[in-house]
C-alpha cells in the first residue's frame, strides 16, 4: 500500500514540475485601431505580439466589424 501512495505522489510531483518549467507568454506589444464608416459601421483591429519562454514571438491580428442596428 505504501508503494502505491509513493507512486501516485511521484507522478503528481512530476506533472506539477513540468507545468512550472514551461512558463508563460509575455506580451511584448499591443495595438488597437478603429475606423468608422459613413453608415455607422465600426471596424476594430487588434494586434498583439507575445514572446514565449523559449524565445519565439507570435503576432496575432484580430479584426471585428460592428454594424449599427437598423432604424425603423
Amino acid at each position: 500500500m505504501k508503494n502505491h501512495k509513493f507512486t501516485i505522489c511521484a507522478a503528481m510531483s512530476a506533472l506539477s514540475l513540468s507545468f512550472l518549467l514551461v512558463g508563460c507568454d509575455r506580451q511584448v506589444s499591443s495595438e488597437q485601431s478603429s475606423t468608422v464608416s459613413n453608415d455607422g459601421t465600426v471596424k476594430t483591429k487588434d494586434t498583439t505580439v507575445t514572446k514565449s519562454a523559449d524565445g519565439t514571438t507570435t503576432k496575432t491580428d484580430e479584426t471585428k466589424k460592428t454594424t449599427p442596428p437598423p432604424t425603423p
